[in-house]
């Protein structure tokens, strides 16, 4: 089966992948507890969600370390016909008792996270005081390296299997009577509520526990989310630290091509 029919695809760690997170994690710690990034601890300190906190370069260099490479980055290669320069990456981190509440977040969403993996598409924003969506950021691709172990029920990744090709058919209903320009700015919220209900519905939920120097490759329209930390989960001090790269393409319309 294939990237475009399942929506992920997942890779073992290689010598590239292993060399790549070595001289990423010292890095990746110090994000971690830099006073400059105290707002993305949240969920009571049980998440860093550390978006832009890795200071890589374009080709995925931190440091003195080495490019962004291997059979994922191939897979991207060979998908999208290149690699696009590469932003600084989400350190993304878990520890025990994830999740807790996150601040100014409601009983009803509290418990979407805790029963449903707060299940999203990457890029459709909440906004305003009634959290209307919108494609506010079109990503080429969601490519997640893992920096540490944990156990496998340690709040892995979860991605439901195809979701892709339903929120795809749902947005492409959306803005078949509006110009590709406009599509960034309609209200897609009724129809992205409905399309992942469907998914809920119909699609295989599978959690992605990546180990260290482990990568997946997550197609942009995948519903996907992070599960529950296990009570007896273990992992080490750094918990469950994954480096996400989310390169922006320049529209929607490129991003319902995908």
């Amino acid at each position: 089966m294939t990237l475009a029919a399942l929506g992920w695809q997942r890779f073992p760690a290689e010598a590239a992948t292993r060399n790549w997170a070595d001289h990423a994690l010292p890095a990746a710690r110090a994000a971690v507890t830099d006073p400059a990034n105290a707002q993305w601890h949240v969920c009571e300190g049980t998440w860093f969600v550390g978006v832009d906190a890795l200071p890589n370069d374009m080709r995925g260099r931190v440091g003195q370390g080495p490019d962004l490479s291997g059979a994922a980055v191939d897979a991207i290669r060979i998908w999208q016909g290149a690699v696009p320069g590469l932003h600084a990456a989400q350190i993304s981190v878990t520890y025990p008792g994830y999740p807790r509440p996150r601040t100014g977040e409601s009983d009803a969403a509290f418990r979407f996270r805790l029963k449903r993996d707060a299940a999203h598409v990457d890029g459709v924003l909440a906004e305003g005081p009634e959290r209307r969506r919108f494609i506010r950021e079109p990503h080429a691709f969601i490519l997640g390296l893992a920096l540490t172990d944990a156990d496998a029920n340690a709040a892995p990744l979860v991605v439901w299997e195809g979701s892709h090709n339903i929120m795809r058919r749902a947005f492409a209903r959306a803005f078949e009577t509006h110009p590709p320009e406009h599509w960034s700015n309609l209200d897609v919220t009724d129809i992205y509520v409905a399309a992942r209900r469907e998914v809920f519905e119909t699609c295989r939920r599978i959690e992605q526990p990546l180990a260290a120097g482990e990568t997946i490759l997550v197609h942009p329209l995948l519903v996907h989310g992070v599960a529950p930390w296990a009570g007896s989960a273990q992992a080490g001090p750094d918990g469950r630290m994954v480096a996400y790269f989310r390169p922006l393409l320049g529209s929607v319309a490129e991003w319902l091509r995908l």
